[in-house]
């Protein structure tokens, strides 16, 4: 039976933050260094809640990107999964994925960002580290989503969260703009939180 893994992709990303508003800034890219996931612990950040801004996802994608341009280029509708062309296209879409854009205006910015949390680094109790991604599913299910929508979440020391897999949250912090790579997927962001709390 065919899949069109491919078009599910663009779709997931297309509708991640249709039911949020908010503005798009300028493309600016700044891939210089990727940041170690136990340095970025050591970090503590404290976020003023009057200064903070409330972001949808739609917010951490240049406006003037557009991955969908990709799927022009091929005829995906008469591939098969065993087809060493579907693998292909999708070799391409993961690198397109994991260098996808970000806005650089956003770098240090105190922010507060609703999403879904995939739990990387925890202490048996608490989670300390996680992704913040904003649909459900996304980095359980091949492929995760580009790197401009995972955010690599890291929590104040002795300030980690109880959430479990794909629990739906508020994170406020101090958003960076740097690319983290960790076994579930490339973030493209990471957010130091001083607080995490359940969506509601």
């Amino acid at each position: 039976m065919k899949r069109h893994l491919l078009f599910a992709s663009l779709l997931c990303l297309s509708t991640a933050g249709c039911d949020r508003s908010g503005p798009a800034p300028e493309q600016v890219v700044d891939s210089s260094a990727e940041t170690a996931p136990a340095a970025a612990a050591q970090t503590t950040v404290e976020t003023p809640r009057a200064e903070t801004k409330e972001l949808e996802w739609d917010a951490l994608i240049p406006p003037d990107w557009r991955p969908e341009a990709l799927m022009a280029e091929y005829d995906a509708s008469d591939l098969a999964d065993d087809d060493p062309r579907a693998q292909d296209i999708m070799d391409k879409l993961r690198a397109l994925w994991d260098q996808a854009p970000v806005v650089s205006e956003l770098d240090g910015a105190a922010v507060r960002l609703p999403g879904f949390v995939v739990p990387l680094q925890s202490d048996g109790e608490t989670v300390e580290e996680f992704l913040l991604v904003p649909y459900y599913g996304a980095c359980v299910h091949v492929p995760p989503p580009p790197a401009n929508q995972t955010v690599y979440v890291v929590t104040e020391q002795g300030k980690g969260t109880r959430q479990k897999l794909f629990d739906t949250v508020w994170v406020n912090g101090t958003l960076g703009v740097k690319q983290v790579d960790s076994e579930a997927g490339v973030a493209g962001y990471i957010l130091y939180a001083s607080e995490v709390t359940p969506y509601e």
